[in-house]
């Protein structure tokens, strides 16, 4: 919530302090974003040793933060929809899966764009 007392540099420092909060809620609450990150350590220890470059290194990064925050925004959906309607419901179940689908797609192009990157790296090692 804004504070009318707080000045733009004040307002920054606090939305930067709530927008941590969130980080650190989501890195140690949600399996997902557990996972996704463990994924995302194995994908930069691969970069280094494939010494990929400047680009493909633009790219992973780009695509670990797509994934990430579609993770995290699949978590904020699912959280408001429970709050909401904590008891089974047909049309939250729909809205969930609805969510479920962003950190999907997230991932399978994720998978593709390693494939572009690594395959052929792999492939010269046999």
């Amino acid at each position: 919530m804004k504070n009318p007392k707080d000045g733009f540099i004040r307002g920054r420092i606090r939305s930067l302090k709530f927008a941590l909060r969130g980080m650190w809620i989501l890195m140690t609450t949600e399996d997902s974003i557990k996972a996704q990150l463990f994924f995302a350590l194995i994908a930069s220890i691969m970069g280094f040793y494939f010494d990929i470059s400047a680009t493909e290194w633009s790219i992973q990064i780009l695509v670990i933060g797509l994934v990430l925050v579609a993770e995290a925004a699949n978590s904020a959906v699912e959280e408001v929809a429970d709050f909401i309607h904590p008891e089974y419901h047909k049309k939250i179940g729909l809205i969930k899966d609805i969510a479920a689908g962003a950190p999907s797609f997230a991932a399978i192009i994720s998978l593709i764009i390693a494939g572009i990157i690594y395959i052929p790296k792999i492939a010269l090692l046999f």
